[in-house]
């Protein structure tokens, strides 16, 4: 199956952390959590995979094919600034979670490429089957 996402937000949005002292230890601690735009995103994505057909996240093992298509500047050329590839698939793996696959451990291959550029930047991810590589042969 196949869904066209918006742009990620940027890992650096996507989580926030927050300061606070431990009521036993008295010590200082952090706690992180998705931010606001993840959970945005995340809901977002959630819908668009309602409608491209995913009812239950799948617990079968997966290949995800990534293409991250860079948003356009007004006279049609690509912009300077594009998420790198490795930032772009950790969002789209957490936001993906308990919508297409239960846990991100079920993706057991992934690709992943820039893709053409886009007016307001894109997404595509392509949901397959895992099929295991042949067992190589003894000589």
């Amino acid at each position: 199956m196949k869904l066209v996402l918006s742009y990620p937000v940027s890992a650096n949005r996507y989580w926030v952390t927050f300061p606070y002292i431990d009521r036993e230890t008295k010590k200082p601690r952090a706690v992180t959590v998705p931010s606001e735009d993840a959970k945005a995103y995340k809901t977002e994505c959630g819908w668009k995979a309602k409608a491209a057909g995913f009812k239950t996240p799948t617990d079968r093992p997966l290949h995800i094919r990534y293409t991250l298509c860079p948003r356009t500047r007004k006279d049609g050329t690509a912009s300077a600034v594009v998420l790198d590839l490795g930032n772009a698939l950790k969002v789209a793996e957490d936001a993906l979670q308990g919508i297409v696959y239960v846990n991100d451990r079920q993706v057991k291959k992934i690709d992943a490429e820039y893709g053409d550029p886009t007016p307001d930047g894109a997404l595509v991810v392509e949901v397959l089957d895992y099929q295991p590589p042949p067992m190589a042969l003894e000589q």
